[in-house]
């Protein structure tokens, strides 16, 4: 039985797709996606509009024994403690969500391997349809060949075709590098913190420190992620409005070897963010240095109006 959750919210479900091949990292195809409308097509893109690659091809997952496989990846990933068990995927694939594979294929004959999956969910908050994208995950010896950011250009692609125009997900801001990822590469902003959002956990990436986390807002068919996406890069911020939170550059390191510092920089910077969104502020830019990486804040606010995405505020 299919279930209907993702028409209750007015998000069409999404079918199977074909395989679709996906750019290499920094690059995406000379026709660009088109604008979120007010109205969402009835169904999602059948393929992907991004140029080729040799090997990895970023499709749809819809059977069972593909979201089995996106489990073992989960496992590989963060172990035994956090598993989002497969029946949650068929949940998310059928009301309206998102399971995206990357498949590398090393030869016509060959059988597909999955290297890297996406999970995303359908929500509402107040009157803003949007996706949750909950898990991202790349196998260790695929990582640092922009799979990742396939699958994320992917996501992108498919919430225009269905004229959603947001996608959010939360990370922690101890980890520079995912926040590097978010916020320059694809043109996140971060409006609000979720103090120790899932708890204290027994898990190793965790270091047994509160989970503390951002939520990134990918606005996708606004400009500046227009602009990023393409490669256009964005004058850095500043002026009197300009708000930093900066921690040291080696926070990776000081999580390894000393927990008591790692949880003291932690409560240091959440009760910055803290301050400085309930003031308003949301994180635009990252600025990272030899000693000091600074998460740079600035009164920004987007808001949709028609068929687009604006900037608002100072």
């Amino acid at each position: 039985m299919r279930m209907k959750g993702g028409a209750r919210l007015g998000i069409p479900p999404v079918g199977k797709k074909k395989p679709s091949r996906v750019a290499s990292p920094g690059t995406v195809s000379s026709t660009a996606p088109r604008a979120a409308s007010s109205t969402a097509p009835s169904t999602p893109s059948k393929t992907s509009n991004l140029p080729a690659t040799s090997s990895i091809a970023v499709r749809q997952c819809g059977t069972v024994a593909e979201f089995d496989e996106c489990v073992e990846l989960e496992h590989l990933t963060w172990g035994e403690q956090i598993v989002v068990p497969s029946a949650m995927f068929v949940v998310a694939h059928e009301t309206g969500g998102q399971i995206l594979g990357a498949y590398e294929k090393t030869s016509p004959d060959a059988p597909e391997k999955l290297v890297g999956f996406l999970m995303a969910v359908a929500g509402i908050r107040g009157q803003q349809i949007f996706l949750h994208s909950h898990m991202t995950a790349v196998r260790p010896e695929y990582q640092n060949r922009g799979i990742g950011r396939q699958l994320k250009l992917a996501q992108r692609e498919d919430a225009l075709a269905r004229g959603i125009a947001l996608v959010e997900w939360t990370f922690d801001p101890l980890e520079i590098r995912n926040a590097y990822f978010n916020i320059v590469r694809l043109g996140a902003v971060i409006p609000r913190f979720i103090p120790n959002c899932y708890g204290v956990t027994d898990s190793p990436l965790h270091g047994g420190l509160p989970t503390d986390r951002l939520v990134a807002e990918w606005w996708v068919g606004s400009a500046r992620v227009k602009a990023i996406v393409a490669g256009t890069a964005r004058k850095p911020v500043s002026g009197r409005a300009v708000k930093r939170v900066g921690l040291p550059a080696n926070i990776g390191e000081i999580k390894q070897r000393d927990r008591a510092a790692a949880k003291g920089i932690q409560t240091e910077i959440r009760e910055k963010f803290q301050r400085l969104f309930a003031e308003g502020y949301t994180v635009t830019g990252l600025e990272t240095g030899a000693r000091e990486v600074s998460y740079v804040l600035e009164r920004y606010h987007v808001a949709q109006k028609g068929n687009g995405i604006v900037r608002t505020g100072a």
